[in-house]
């Protein structure tokens, strides 16, 4: 279908003068301890700190679930993935290794 997009894994490191739109940060809910450093580091204020929505704790592993809850059932989100440059940062910064950039390609025309 027209204006249907796909994505597939990219390295942390692409062009930081990137359009936005063209990569994603893709967030892995069983990594992620909500420690904030995404959040900090991105110049494109892309990420926000929230509470686990009901919907990602239930798609999580029993360990995600515990460590989650553990660190306060607070996780990053990509609020705003639309306006990340690809820079690779926050896939930098992340402790946890939770983050990596994905490409975002257009599907081609169907007939």
């Amino acid at each position: 279908m027209q204006g249907e997009q796909t994505q597939e894994p990219c390295e942390a490191r692409v062009e930081s003068n990137a359009r936005p739109g063209r990569v994603v940060p893709v967030i892995d809910r069983n990594r992620c301890e909500g420690k904030n450093a995404c959040v900090k580091v991105c110049p494109y204020q892309v990420f926000e700190l929230r509470r686990l929505a009901p919907g990602d704790r239930a798609g999580m592993s029993v360990v995600g679930r515990l460590k989650s809850w553990m660190h306060g059932g607070r996780q990053a989100y990509a609020v705003k993935s639309g306006d990340c440059h690809a820079c690779g940062l926050c896939v930098q910064a992340c402790p946890e290794h939770a983050i990596k950039l994905v490409a975002v390609r257009s599907a081609p025309d169907s007939p």
